[in-house]
């Protein structure tokens, strides 16, 4: 899906990313690579194999798009434990692959807490806000004087209901008036549903397709 926005033009891509055509910079939030070896490291026994899955999905992103940097917006890796030896190897593995991008870390609460990026990663750290073009790259959604912002960290949703009392939570790209808010990147993030007020605008994701969904209307009677 295409659109023009804060006097660029960029692609929302169904593998939850956003691509700023001008630049040919690939976009991505809350990728929290580590959060199963976290868990695993705190005696929750989850499934391994989300790593690889990531970095699969993020190469092929950048193929697709053939982009030239990749910005991840805040909580690259989830903890200190997602340090873990094969989570590096693969991570690293992955940077000498694609040594020529170009790759910025916009700082995020789960990256301090987290401890410094490997050298190896060759990750520039940058502070929010950090000027993109016409735009603020943030981790933490807000209001800004200087700009348009796209961000990340709620993992937004948004909950659909039919009249049967079922419903359906899917991730979602979400803007309100100079904000942008991603959904996160991650396989294994969870995800937190939006209040939609009007004038919001959301294109949830679902089977990869992107769906935009209208403001709700009352159900008749």
């Amino acid at each position: 899906m295409r659109l023009s926005w804060a006097g660029a033009d960029w692609q929302l891509l169904p593998d939850r990313a956003l691509f700023a055509e001008d630049s040919a910079t690939l976009i991505v939030a809350d990728a929290h690579f580590g959060k199963a070896a976290t868990f695993r490291a705190r005696g929750v026994p989850v499934p391994h194999g989300t790593t690889a899955c990531n970095l699969d999905r993020l190469t092929a992103l950048v193929q697709a798009t053939r982009a030239r940097a990749v910005v991840f917006l805040g909580d690259l890796f989830h903890a200190r434990e997602a340090h873990a030896r094969e989570t590096i190897a693969a991570m690293t593995a992955w940077r000498a692959a694609h040594a020529a991008l170009d790759l910025v870390l916009v700082e995020g609460n789960h990256d301090r807490s987290a401890g410094a990026v490997p050298d190896a990663l060759a990750i520039r750290l940058v502070q929010e806000p950090w000027t993109f073009g016409s735009t603020l790259l943030c981790h933490h959604p807000q209001q800004h004087d200087d700009g348009f912002v796209i961000a990340g960290h709620l993992h937004p949703a948004v909950r659909l209901a039919g009249r049967g009392d079922d419903s359906l939570r899917l991730p979602c790209f979400w803007w309100r008036e100079r904000l942008a808010v991603l959904p996160a990147f991650g396989e294994f993030t969870g995800s937190a549903t939006i209040a939609r007020e009007p004038g919001d605008r959301v294109v949830a994701v679902a089977e990869r397709r992107l769906y935009e969904i209208p403001a709700a209307r009352p159900l008749p009677g």
